[in-house]
């Protein structure tokens, strides 16, 4: 039977988060008193009226449901038209635009894409419109006055989709369209999300399907119309839809679990029975893994395209995926994007229904935070790739090289000497994944992943260890995510919820063994793999890779990380200098252009053939560069040949990492 929180429960739940985290901000500093500085504030200079503060949610719910039209036809001018019918009373409205996005951990809400905002209802003037005035102080938010006698508004602008995505993602083509509905819509200020009730529909394209995890009530002449739902779902639940569409059900339990796939072309939405035999295995292996399920239904929302915009984001009881054209006709090519449904599968747990309890807000324009996404995205990285290899998605082998490449990354990276791993999760706030020419040194994004990753495996062995395997990582699954199957309300956790479930599964000082590898920063702070030698490997280096390790480091090829310290484009430009290597203690930094090597034209393939022939000679390596009008000259004394990473068995160890791998029986 499914169980389910109440409304009245979950909102409770919802404003007391957001006002236990109120009651917990830090107080002003007071050691020096301040100057005097006016407080900001919404001032009526240079406007035609002052503008009100902006409701902060209560637990009250908006009165009356919203209609909300989409329209994604004009996908050659790539256009999304909204018209949303609002009811209202009259006096002051404040209507905001999500600011929040679950799953981006930032304020990525892209509202200089919105256009062509217009409010009607019956002006003063006579003609219906309304005026508006945009926040002074916060963008994201829309003042209006509602005259006397006015029950409803009309608010209509259009969401301006990109033609690449050089800025923001392409969300529409010609053969089909990402709906996110919360980068398409108002609504109003000073309630709860789960507080607002939307009725929504969206009109596609003539002959187009679609797949979305919300309820379809009809579906005619193009236009989709779905049960009403909170804002809090509706925001959840977006849609994928195209000309080119196949639904398949993976659910050895049932009807509830689907592929939903869209491609550029219909030859690629035809994945073999053995493909879609290894996803039924995916569900069967989640399943025993966590014990209980965080959802009623759940839809795969995959395009395999090479025209829209790359994605891989959760939802509660969907999420979102784009593959390359051939995933599933050159299976395996890509391993990222084979592990990338796992990945998106476990936050179903891990992030939706329970989740960082400084994630729980009350709506999406109050700020989220970071603290613990070295759980949220970390461990479930961990499981992504454990069950990748559980189903049968990919080999123990394929994971083993993964890992081999991501632990000689972090082995690597001298960026920890000044900066935690925890400032990293808590950086993110500063901008939706930033970049920056020397990302060795600042760190960034990937780490609360892939580092994230390297702290479970060291805890999932040391218990495997101690426990003399009756214990593992998989209790500790169970008993913190797992219960209550079918309930998908969110229940927030905090470090120490972490910790007291850890123990739970085995003794021990799990607070500092995680304080330790988060905070530690010095010239002797080391990368977290401990887990690797206590599973039964070592990280080595070689000069020749396997035809498995080509396939799955991809960037083999022209990667010099560990030998010359940089990377080699595709058009010969140094890329990825690594902070403190050899070509930046040569002065060398970004916008380098690699013209030749030993005196002859330059290519990745010209510059391993150096690396190799200056193996064990005292032969230096000399390369030519150019950036701008300037030339140079650099000869590295290196000779140790070209290193890429490995693992290999430490002879008379348990292999703890292939245990991990294997399929869980029951």
């Amino acid at each position: 039977m499914t169980r389910r929180l109440p409304a009245a429960a979950l909102a409770l739940l919802l404003t007391s988060v957001a006002s236990t985290a109120l009651a917990h901000a830090p107080q002003a500093w007071t050691g020096q008193q301040a100057p005097a500085v006016p407080t900001p504030q919404n001032t009526p200079l240079g406007l035609p009226r002052a503008l009100p503060p902006i409701p902060a949610p209560t637990a009250e719910t908006y009165p009356g449901v919203i209609k909300y039209e989409v329209d994604a036809t004009d996908v050659e001018r790539k256009i999304v038209r909204v018209r949303q019918t609002i009811p209202v009373k009259a006096g002051p409205l404040v209507l905001l635009y999500p600011k929040f996005l679950p799953g981006n951990h930032a304020d990525t809400g892209p509202i200089q894409l919105i256009s062509g905002v217009t409010v009607t209802g019956g002006g003063v003037d006579g003609s219906g419109r309304i005026d508006w005035l945009r926040d002074t102080i916060d963008p994201y938010a829309f003042h209006i006055d509602v005259p006397q006698g006015v029950s409803e508004i009309v608010v209509e602008f259009q969401w301006l989709t990109q033609p690449d995505s050089s800025n923001w993602r392409v969300v529409m083509t010609p053969e089909m369209v990402n709906l996110q509905w919360e980068k398409a819509l108002l609504y109003p200020a000073g309630y709860r999300s789960t507080g607002i009730t939307f009725a929504p529909s969206i009109r596609l394209p003539q002959g187009w399907q679609y797949g979305v995890a919300l309820d379809t009530e009809r579906y005619e002449n193009g236009v989709a119309t779905f049960r009403p739902t909170d804002l809090y779902t509706l925001i959840d639940s977006p849609l994928f839809g195209g000309a080119h569409y196949r639904r398949i059900e993976i659910d050895p339990r049932g009807e509830a679990v689907h592929l939903n796939i869209v491609a550029d072309e219909a030859k690629n939405i035809a994945p073999t029975p053995e493909q879609i035999a290894w996803f039924e295995n995916l569900v069967t292996q989640t399943d025993r893994l966590f014990g209980a399920r965080p959802y009623d239904r759940y839809d795969f929302l995959v395009a395999a395209t090479s025209k829209m915009g790359g994605i891989g984001l959760e939802h509660h009881r969907s999420s979102e995926n784009s593959v390359p054209t051939d995933f599933f006709t050159t299976w395996g090519k890509d391993l990222g994007a084979v592990g990338l449904l796992p990945h998106e599968f476990v936050h179903a747990w891990n992030g939706k229904r329970q989740r960082p309890a400084d994630e729980l807000t009350a709506n999406h324009n109050i700020p989220t935070q970071n603290t613990l996404l070295w759980v949220y995205e970390g461990q479930t990285e961990y499981w992504g790739d454990v069950l990748t290899a559980r189903s049968g998605l990919a080999s123990k082998d394929d994971i083993l090289v993964s890992l081999a490449e991501n632990a000689a990354f972090y082995d690597n990276q001298p960026g920890r000497a000044w900066r935690p791993l925890q400032d990293v999760n808590n950086h993110n706030l500063l901008g939706y994944r930033t970049s920056n020419p020397y990302a060795s040194w600042m760190r960034g994004t990937g780490d609360y992943y892939r580092e994230s990753l390297l702290i479970w495996l060291d805890a999932d062995t040391l218990i495997r260890e101690a426990t003399d395997g009756r214990k593992s990582l998989d209790d500790f699954a169970k008993g913190f995510f797992g219960g209550d199957d079918g309930s998908w309300a969110p229940r927030g956790y905090t470090f120490d919820d972490v910790v007291a479930a850890l123990n739970a599964v085995h003794p021990h000082d799990w607070a500092s063994f995680l304080r330790t590898r988060l905070d530690a920063t010095g010239p002797d702070a080391k990368a977290p793999l401990d887990g690797l030698a206590r599973g039964g490997y070592r990280l080595t280096y070689t000069d020749s890779l396997t035809p498995g390790e080509k396939r799955i480091q991809s960037g083999w090829a022209t990667d010099f990380q560990y030998s010359l310290g940089f990377t080699l484009s595709s058009s010969n430009k140094l890329t990825g200098v690594r902070w403190g290597g050899r070509a930046f203690e040569a002065d060398i930094g970004p916008g380098w252009e690699l013209v030749a090597v030993n005196d002859r034209a330059a290519s990745a393939e010209v510059l391993r053939d150096a690396v190799t022939a200056a193996k064990g000679t005292d032969k230096p390596i000399s390369l030519l560069l150019k950036n701008g009008d300037r030339y140079r000259t650099v000869a590295f004394d290196y000779h140790d040949g070209l290193r890429y990473p490995r693992l290999e068995r430490i002879p008379g160890t348990p292999d703890r990492i292939g245990d991990i791998l294997s399929p869980r029986r029951r």
